[in-house]
């Protein structure tokens, strides 16, 4: 177990401050913004099911799918669980909703992001995207 201390609520808010950068940069199709929340070596599963290995495949993909995503609406994102693996890694459950510009619910996803603090920041480090499918 690790001796440091860790300061839950702060961490707790930081933690909730960049699933809120996430979606402000998406909503603003800002790919540098989104990409900036990212460890250099970081995982990503896509909601389709592609991996992404590293920060350049994440980018790549990115840039490719973000200009125009908030054509017909926008994401937004709750999270509703963390838990703290040791001071600096995090599990983070995110409620996704996609939602259209008159404000209809269309599809809902149920992202993890596995976060990292490195040099005071947290980073999305590795991270999949689920769709939530009705029963």
């Amino acid at each position: 177990m690790s001796t440091v201390e860790l300061d839950t609520a702060a961490e707790t808010a930081a933690i909730h401050a960049v699933v809120a950068e996430v979606a402000k940069a998406q909503r603003a199709e800002d790919a540098d913004a989104f990409l900036a929340l990212f460890h250099p070596d970081a995982i990503w599963t896509t909601g389709g099911g592609k991996f992404l290995n590293g920060l350049d495949e994440i980018s790549e993909f990115t840039r490719a799918v973000l200009p125009g995503a908030t054509k017909d609406g926008y994401a937004t994102y709750e999270p509703f669980f963390i838990r703290f693996i040791r001071p600096d890694v995090a599990a983070v459950k995110v409620r996704q909703q996609y939602v259209t510009h008159a404000g209809e619910l269309t599809a809902e996803g149920s992202p993890l992001y596995g976060m990292t603090k490195e040099n005071g920041r947290w980073l999305l480090t590795f991270c999949q995207n689920t769709p939530v499918v009705a029963h």
